[in-house]
């Protein structure tokens, strides 16, 4: 199910990458931290999945509000003229990089078991 999903979304994304026009300089800081935030988001979802304990409604909420809070403090950075959205970034990746452990170590025992198993 997981899976379907993701190659539905990537196709999509192709698709959309291909028939939209190019993104606007004033509006790819926006674009860029909404993609970061969903990113987070996604990660975080497959890393909830892997300890069973993934709630649909927590990643919907959280894919959509994380994405508009980080824009929100884009913007709001954008007005004081300070770089807000570094921090958004930083937060972002630093959450990411330990979803990726969580899924890589899951997958890494699941290989090294099966070897395990192969070898007996």
């Amino acid at each position: 199910m997981m899976i379907i999903a993701i190659a539905v979304g990537c196709v999509l994304g192709v698709v959309i990458g291909i028939l939209t026009p190019t993104i606007p300089y004033t509006v790819s800081q926006y674009l860029a931290i909404a993609i970061v935030a969903a990113l987070d988001s996604v990660f975080g979802g497959i890393a909830s999945n892997i300890k069973k304990n993934f709630d649909m409604k927590v990643f919907i909420s959280g894919f959509f509000v994380n994405a508009i809070l980080a824009m929100l403090l884009t913007y709001l950075g954008e007005k004081l003229n300070v770089d807000i959205y570094l921090a958004a970034i930083i937060v972002f990746v630093g959450r990411m990089f330990n979803n990726l452990g969580i899924i890589r170590r899951y997958y890494l025992s699941k290989f090294s078991e099966k070897r395990k198993q192969n070898k007996k």
